[in-house]
């Protein structure tokens, strides 16, 4: 199957300048090596801790972030070549929804004026048909149609995401990168929101890729997982056989995590000694070997690469699977 976006090598490093003639004296290395593929109409998660990358890998994509080198190619075409004109008539096939439902709309502005300036912009309705485009947009996110008359300061985390959510498919795009979409909102309408972005995804055959922190949702939404750790992919596999038999010790802490749904069990934890180490000057070796429980010699002297331990698995590590999952048990007191 032909790949609908192609990344390879993708790299993001931020100058790091210091004194009075603010010299360069150092990289953040945001990104350092991700490579992955995307099929059409695939829901891809990304998951890792705050400042893994996950956010950066998304701006870096759709070029709201120039990476600093790398290979980023959407059906085909190679987006980092474009120039910003030809890169502009592109942006219609590639949308995303931002993490901050509040910080992310123009609080000057109607709903119908956020809603009709991509279509202004890109050109894909008429004028005279953009107000019926409005509207259905807005009853497509759960929306009434006078909703377009008020300001954003007017509506509620969820329903401002939702006027996110609408603006980003106003051009119909192919790809739609969702950046953490429901982190900032209330736990009563996180659902909600998840199961508007799954249904749009499968009405309209959307690849999408999933930025999140909660692998509970993860787990109900993506058809394949990658983890990543300090600006690299350290596991990518399919969803359920990645929270089936984790092969990454990282992965195995993330998923011990996880809480259980009911109330007479817990899971034992595994707790990661440290600090995730500065990107600014990441270890030699793995770089998740200062806090990997079973850290060898190998570890801290040789960087392993993301390679193919099982089938459509691949894992960075020199030892995958030897850490086991911890499982759910009774708790003290607890009955079936």
């Amino acid at each position: 199957m032909t790949a609908l976006l192609e990344v390879r090598d993708l790299r993001k490093h931020f100058p790091v300048r210091r004194g009075l003639l603010q010299r360069v004296t150092g990289h953040v290395k945001a990104l350092d090596g991700v490579s992955l593929d995307l099929a059409s109409g695939e829901c891809f998660a990304l998951v890792g801790e705050s400042g893994s990358g996950k956010t950066t890998f998304g701006r870096c994509v759709l070029r709201l972030e120039e990476p600093t080198s790398g290979v980023v190619r959407f059906q085909g075409e190679d987006l980092l070549a474009l120039s910003p004109a030809e890169l502009r008539q592109r942006r219609k096939h590639f949308q995303v929804v931002f993490q901050d439902p509040y910080g992310s709309l123009n609080p000057r502005m109607r709903i119908h004026s956020i809603l009709s300036e991509p279509l202004e912009v890109h050109d894909t309705v008429a004028e005279s048909e953009r107000a019926e485009r409005i509207d259905e947009l807005l009853t497509l996110v759960g929306l009434t149609k006078d909703a377009g008359r008020r300001f954003p300061h007017e509506f509620s985390g969820g329903q401002r995401q939702r006027i996110g959510i609408a603006r980003a498919l106003a051009p119909e795009p192919s790809l739609l990168v969702a950046d953490e979409p429901v982190s900032a909102l209330d736990v009563s309408v996180r659902a909600q929101i998840i199961n508007l972005l799954v249904d749009l995804q499968n009405r309209f055959g959307l690849t999408m890729i999933f930025i999140a922190h909660d692998l509970a949702v993860v787990e109900q939404t993506a058809d394949r997982v990658g983890v990543m750790y300090l600006g690299r992919i350290v596991e990518l596999g399919a969803t359920r056989d990645i929270f089936a038999a984790p092969q990454h010790p990282y992965t195995v802490s993330l998923l011990s995590a996880v809480p259980v749904a009911e109330p007479t069990r817990r899971r034992d934890r595994i707790l990661l000694t440290g600090e995730p180490p500065s990107p600014l000057s990441p270890p030699p070796g793995c770089p998740f070997h200062p806090r990997c429980p079973i850290a060898k010699d190998r570890c801290r002297e040789e960087e392993p690469s993301l390679t193919e331990s099982k089938e459509g698995r691949q894992v960075a590590c020199h030892y995958p699977g030897e850490l086991e999952p911890v499982g759910a048990r009774l708790s003290a007191g607890g009955t079936f």
